[in-house]
């Protein structure tokens, strides 16, 4: 999966209708730029692809006073909605997520009901748990990895990965069910996004 997908998705999403500076602007306020592959170059062409595929709506909102093309702003349609979700519900749940991915759909999970972000995390956990039996079903742990010679470490790294991740995944769970955040239908969400003409503290 491409975070690039996801984070442009969501990002249009959070805006209603957006235009790709805004786009552009919004990943780097969240530092995506930083652990992703989400440069302006990657989120443009993004923009206009997922238009092609029929998954955003661009509507030419104001022409160029220099000459140039007209500015464009992207809202979801219908097939881009259920992109989006899919992709975040995915990406909650797959034990051996790429971290930027996993990060964008962190950023986002509040889009779902918190009883669904929940249970996708608790099937991410057991996924892990999964992985884990596979990996010690031919190294045992206890025993150290000098026991297959320096090729031993790979496999704790694998065993010592999924331990961390479940780790994490269950303290999430925790704080969600402890009332953290608002979800999806439970009032009036958090802004994660810049208002029209805020400066960026953190553009490029």
């Amino acid at each position: 999966m491409s975070a690039i997908r996801l984070l442009v998705l969501g990002a249009v999403k959070q805006h209603g209708r957006a235009h790709g500076y805004q786009v552009r602007n919004d990943l780097e306020y969240w530092g995506a730029h930083e652990w992703s592959h989400a440069k302006p170059g990657s989120i443009y062409h993004a923009l206009k692809q997922m238009a092609k595929q029929g998954l955003l709506h661009a509507h030419e909102v104001a022409p160029s006073t220099v000459g140039g093309p007209p500015r464009v702003e992207y809202e979801l349609t219908e097939a881009g909605a259920e992109e989006y979700f899919a992709l975040l519900r995915e990406a909650l749940t797959t034990y051996d997520q790429k971290t930027d991915v996993l990060s964008a759909a962190i950023g986002f999970m509040v889009d779902l009901p918190r009883a669904e972000a929940v249970e996708l995390l608790r099937r991410r956990v057991s996924a892990l748990d999964e992985w884990r039996a596979e990996v010690t079903g031919y190294y045992t742990p206890e025993g150290g990895p000098g026991q297959l010679g320096h090729i031993g470490e790979i496999m704790h790294f694998w065993v010592h990965s999924a331990d961390a991740g479940k780790e994490w995944t269950l303290g999430l769970i925790e704080r969600i069910e402890g009332g953290a955040y608002v979800f999806a239908g439970e009032g009036e969400a958090f802004v994660g996004v810049l208002a029209e003409g805020e400066e960026n503290p953190y553009a490029s």
